[in-house]
């Protein structure tokens, strides 16, 4: 998978005229990248198409149309473009409530790290989180985590070859696992040279 550069964006005027069409596309689109880990976690995979809805709503929203507004936002979300032999998500614990996501939050530190995929017949593959910034406290976890999961040539020819693929979480106070329906597996293995 490549990263977005301006020719994949759509000038501000153009990106208002196909916007509502756009949209209904991406939100098609990430239906079978959304993973839920039980009640309360969700792995949102990310790549060229995700990222290019974000760029185009962050220039929407800022009205940003100068060449290094634009470099600037590509540099960003080009972060969450998967390179070809990994996988990019953006992991969400999410407790509507502020009082327990509070209490939740402060139970879950560490959970950014005990989460895992694993292609049948290999390891569990733990994410590299958070490059950007620390998410974490002594006191808590964030709410919002991004990662990124790293695959061998020979898991990412395995998932090519529709070989099953788990997802989950170890955490002491959350612990899920769950299989990739056939539409998810087919989505992921997409991002995979």
């Amino acid at each position: 998978m490549t990263e977005l550069t301006r020719a994949d964006l759509m000038s501000l005027e153009a990106y208002s005229e196909q916007r509502s069409d756009f949209r209904a596309k991406v939100i098609a689109h990430k239906a079978a990248r959304k993973i839920a880990l039980g009640p309360n976690a969700t792995l949102y995979f990310e790549d060229q198409l995700t990222m290019q809805y974000q760029v185009q709503e962050m220039l929407r929203i800022e009205k940003i149309f100068d060449a290094a507004g634009i470099q600037e936002e590509l540099d960003a979300y080009n972060a969450l473009v998967p390179s070809g032999r990994n996988w990019k998500a953006t992991f969400m614990l999410e407790f509507p409530v502020e009082s327990e996501r509070k209490q939740w939050l402060a139970k879950l530190i560490g959970i950014e790290r005990q989460t895992w995929v694993q292609v049948t017949g290999f390891a569990k593959v733990y994410p590299i989180c958070n490059e950007d910034l620390e998410r974490e406290t002594d006191e808590k976890t964030s709410s919002v985590h991004f990662m990124r999961f790293e695959l061998s040539p020979e898991m990412c020819a395995a998932v090519k070859q529709a070989a099953g693929v788990s997802m989950g979480t170890e955490h002491a106070h959350y612990n899920y696992q769950v299989e990739l329906a056939a539409e998810s597996l087919r989505s992921l293995a997409a991002d995979l040279d």
